[in-house]
């Protein structure tokens, strides 16, 4: 794990100073929305860790990253939109992925804004939540609207955690990036437990 995580690091340092840099952000921040096994959040938080203090391109950072996970989530909308219910279970094979799409679905009716906006922030969200309000007729404009705001907050929320976890490894920057993790890891648990606890509560009632 150590080895492949400084392999990587050591892929995107060579970058840095490329326009490459930004090309592997805007992609891999846009295909997560399709194939969740994409690393978008690693790449961010590890860019940043890279950049380290420097404020001008840790914006462009947030700037890219916005703009790919926006067009990514669009693009998944579009195909829930106009691809129909069969493609959509194509996309989300495995019953994981059916209960995803089932509980997205259900939140789109009844919290559809908290849904678009915080989706990200859980394991899958973003493809379940892109394709079911596809697939229930969401209003596109007020998608586009919504879903910016929640890839905006996403992006600052990953650099920020980039910054924060290399802040004090400028010399050694994959200790950087296993601290950033670690902060990642708790922004992620903590509305995953929350989903979980709101999820099981109506079946301790008898």
């Amino acid at each position: 794990m150590g080895d492949v995580l400084a392999q990587a690091v050591e892929l995107l340092r060579a970058q840095v100073e490329s326009p490459w840099l930004w090309a592997i952000v805007f992609l891999v921040a846009g295909l997560d929305a399709l194939l969740p096994f994409m690393p978008s959040e690693t790449t961010v938080v590890m860019v940043a860790v890279l950049l380290g203090p420097d404020l001008p391109r840790l914006a462009a950072l947030v700037a890219v990253a916005a703009a790919g996970a926006l067009g990514g989530d669009c693009l998944s909308h579009g195909i829930g939109r106009w691809g129909g219910p069969r493609l959509t279970a194509r996309l989300l094979r495995g019953e994981r992925g059916r209960r995803r799409y089932a509980w997205a679905c259900g939140a789109v009716e009844r919290h559809a804004t908290l849904l678009v906006v915080a989706a990200r922030f859980l394991p899958g969200g973003r493809v379940a939540a892109g394709l079911s309000t596809g697939g229930l007729r969401f209003p596109l404009r007020r998608f586009v609207l919504l879903d910016a705001a929640g890839a905006g907050l996403w992006a600052v929320t990953s650099t920020a955690i980039g910054r924060i976890g290399g802040a004090g490894f400028a010399e050694d920057p994959v200790k950087g990036v296993l601290l950033a993790f670690a902060l990642a890891l708790a922004v992620v648990a903590v509305p995953a437990g929350v989903r979980r606890a709101r999820a099981a509560r109506p079946s301790s009632v008898r």
